[in-house]
């Protein structure tokens, strides 16, 4: 298929299917947008099957000028970095609508609508080489989320669908600014040409700080997390899976394809200030998910301290560290997309999220306790599972950097395992004080066909990571390159205390 548009297909086939609904009857609107998703699913495997493991370069390019007069241009193309989350989010928005099946029943076509047209956005955000082209699709997002959580969300609803859209797109606005700026300076806004331009040590410290502002919220980072719980507590289920699942790592992935490769003195100068958020949002936010009485309250604070990892992977600027980072994204996009889809489970049948009214659930819904356990122990990195690989590889990278990083970091750990298990433990084998929930069925076959994708991935990636390390392997050589070659420093230079001494023993 040389030369073939695949990923402008990838890209625009949901927008395509979205304006189709728009003229069947609201009763195929189901049938069609889960035939449409699963079709670009379908695509997004060709896609994956035909990457070139050994290549660090761009792969499926397709360029061409896009606004000549201004020099933009419509590029796509996707690398190690980018491959994956193409894939997870062709594969998760099909299992959300298989979700939403039963659980949405006003106003379906609109919801579908919203769904295919928010996959386009996200997979045009990972596949877009051009810094405007980037943020067209970046900001698209807001839209049909801000929709998907303000119509189809709880009580709620409104306040959190503000809140989300407000603080996502205040941080945009600054990024905005640095790339106008960027394009005037580099008379382009090709993210290729545009991290080959050497940018003075003073002005990369205010683009960064610019960048970070966007990328910040949308991990997101402590103090800026705020708006995510309130927005995974009102969002319905499916809302929630694409939340955690992938919206998230749209700020990993921005500090990955913009910060570190633009800006590599910046990003080692601030080095410090990451990794000392990153230890905050690991350890303070797990704390707070210990005391949570709300299941998708616990989950969505799991997610804020599970993005700390990442981010303490990304700054360490070795190859161990970002790579867990990278791959913990990956992981815990359908983990956490599967822990979601959990409370839903059980939020269809009680429309409770309150743990005090589960309890002792083994007892009535066995299939549906196992595979709670199964994700419940791939969110804590029990060895075996893909979560393990990636905290181990974030925190091996830490530890190269900083041993103190490492060793607080360590114990997030320690406590991710404290309140999933107590999440568990009252849930599962907790007492059975009510007779509704003792009353509530298994899991039934569509639940299950949902999980059953999920559950593969834990495993498969836990057992054998390589097949991911492979493919993202000489992309992030090329990145860790790049970084350390515009920093002219070693890459274990960041640090959290910043003592030279560590430097010169080094």
């Amino acid at each position: 298929m040389e030369g073939f548009p695949l990923l402008s297909l990838i890209t625009f086939l949901p927008l395509i299917g979205a304006i189709a609904l728009l003229f069947v009857r609201p009763s195929a609107s189901r049938q069609l947008a889960l035939f449409v998703s699963t079709l670009v699913f379908g695509l997004s495997v060709y896609l994956l099957l035909g990457f070139d493991k050994g290549d660090a370069d761009f792969q499926f390019v397709e360029n061409f000028k896009w606004l000549p007069s201004l020099n933009i241009s419509y590029h796509l193309g996707v690398d190690g970095i980018s491959i994956f989350f193409v894939v997870l989010s062709a594969l998760l928005v099909p299992l959300c609508i298989l979700a939403s099946w039963n659980s949405i029943y006003m106003q379906v076509k609109e919801y579908m609508i919203a769904f295919l047209a928010l996959e386009t956005f996200m997979i045009g955000s990972f596949v877009a080489l051009d810094a405007m082209l980037f943020y067209v699709f970046f900001e698209g997002v807001l839209i049909p989320m801000f929709l998907i959580i303000g119509i189809w969300g709880g009580k709620r609803r409104v306040y959190s669908a503000f809140k989300f859209f407000l603080y996502t797109l205040l941080g945009s606005v600054l990024m905005l600014i640095a790339l106008l700026y960027m394009y005037g300076k580099a008379g382009t806004t090709d993210i290729p040409s545009l991290i080959a331009t050497p940018f003075p040590r003073e002005v990369q410290i205010w683009l960064w700080l610019a960048f970070f502002a966007s990328f910040a919220v949308k991990m997101p980072m402590w103090p800026v997390h705020t708006w995510l719980p309130d927005a995974h507590v009102e969002a319905p289920t499916a809302g929630s899976v694409i939340l955690a699942g992938i919206l998230l790592k749209m700020g990993g992935y921005g500090f990955l394809r913009f910060s570190l490769p633009m800006f590599p003195e910046a990003s080692e100068y601030f080095a410090p200030l990451v990794f000392a958020l990153s230890i905050i949002a690991i350890i303070y936010t797990s704390l707070v998910a210990l005391v949570q009485t709300d299941m998708k309250k616990l989950i969505a604070y799991s997610s804020v301290a599970h993005m700390g990892f990442v981010t303490m992977g990304i700054f360490t600027f070795n190859i161990e560290g970002i790579s867990g980072a990278l791959f913990q994204m990956i992981s815990h996009g359908f983990i956490s997309g599967a822990l979601f889809l959990c409370v839903g489970v059980v939020y269809d049948r009680l429309h409770t999220r309150d743990l005090d009214r589960y309890g002792g659930l083994a007892k009535n819904m066995p299939v549906y306790a196992t595979l709670f356990m199964i994700f419940m122990l791939g969110s804590v990195g029990l060895p075996g599972t893909s979560g393990f690989v990636g905290e181990f590889l974030s925190l091996l990278g830490a530890f190269k950097a900083n041993t103190w990083v490492a060793f607080l970091a360590a114990i997030g750990v320690v406590l991710g395992a404290a309140y999933m298990l107590r999440l568990y433990r009252i849930v599962v084998f907790g007492e059975q004080k009510h007779a509704d929930a003792a009353a509530m069925k298994d899991a039934n076959k569509l639940e299950i066909f949902i999980f059953l994708p999920l559950l593969i991935l834990v495993f498969w990636l836990g057992v054998s990571p390589a097949y991911v390390m492979e493919r993202v392997e000489p992309t992030l050589q090329k990145l860790t390159t790049q970084v350390t070659a515009g920093q002219n420093l070693i890459p274990q230079r960041p640090s959290l205390a910043g003592v030279e001494g560590d430097i010169k023993e080094r």
